[in-house]
């Protein structure tokens, strides 16, 4: 699995009103935490969906783990979570009620989805809240909620599209911890984030689009220097890449 691709996109092409990916590919090895980072409108949640299969691209390729999204669509999202920017979750049910719910449409037999949700309700400190309805939850508390609700079948791929959004320090820490905690544990995670210090001290790999298409990609290291300046931040590169491009 060292050598594994996660994600192999190929070819990407969708387009709405106006083209929103040009040729997009992309090869993501397993066991990395992998940033995708560009301006509003770049395309990076219309990739995603793509990938999890919530929109159907217009032509291209997306294999996970080998599994081919358009033609063994079930065998590539049962190894998938998908978590988005505002998750969805039943307000009127408590965490381990949501669980509980989450565990039965992936067919997971009720004693170990007991057991599953317990530890991750105690990893993301929610223990303390697992019989209290969701309805009152912070933003930050629903957040760990539907992670847990991701993480319950095991994912070989975790998908988030701007995870730390609204969270405070502490609420942004505790999911930072838990997403490369996943990686150490032989999951690939890939999330896009407007946060470009996460992405430089969380990511082991770095992908910036614009305009639908991959403008670079590298480690946060390879990325700063890009530009040829031994002080540049990936603040510098990022800026650079995006405003070439226009």
């Amino acid at each position: 699995m060292a050598d594994a691709i996660a994600l192999q996109i190929s070819n990407l092409s969708k387009s709405f009103d106006k083209v929103v990916l040009q040729d997009l590919s992309l090869s993501i090895p397993a066991g990395q935490l992998y940033a995708l980072l560009g301006p509003n409108g770049a395309g990076k949640t219309t990739t995603l969906r793509i990938v999890v299969g919530l929109l159907n691209a217009d032509s291209g390729v997306v294999q996970i783990y080998g599994n081919d999204i358009s033609k063994n669509p079930e065998a590539a999202k049962a190894i998938t979570a998908w978590l988005p920017d505002d998750p969805m979750l039943y307000d009127k049910l408590t965490p381990v009620e949501y669980l509980a719910f989450i565990s039965g449409l992936w067919n997971i037999a009720a004693d170990e989805a007991a057991q599953e949700a317990e530890k991750l309700l105690r990893w993301l400190e929610l223990w303390e809240v697992r019989d209290t309805r969701c309805e009152g939850f912070s933003r930050g508390m629903k957040q760990k909620v539907a992670l847990a609700g991701a993480l319950i079948h095991k994912p070989k791929l975790l998908i988030l599209d701007e995870p730390l959004t609204g969270l405070d320090a502490t609420m942004a820490r505790t999911v930072k911890n838990a997403l490369r905690a996943q990686v150490d544990a032989g999951a690939t995670v890939i999330i896009t984030t407007h946060i470009l210090e996460v992405a430089e001290r969380l990511a082991d790999r770095i992908g910036i689009i614009a305009g639908g298409r991959l403008l670079a990609e590298g480690t946060p290291q390879e990325l700063q220097h890009s530009g040829g300046a031994s002080d540049a931040t990936l603040e510098d590169a990022f800026i650079r890449l995006t405003t070439d491009l226009k």
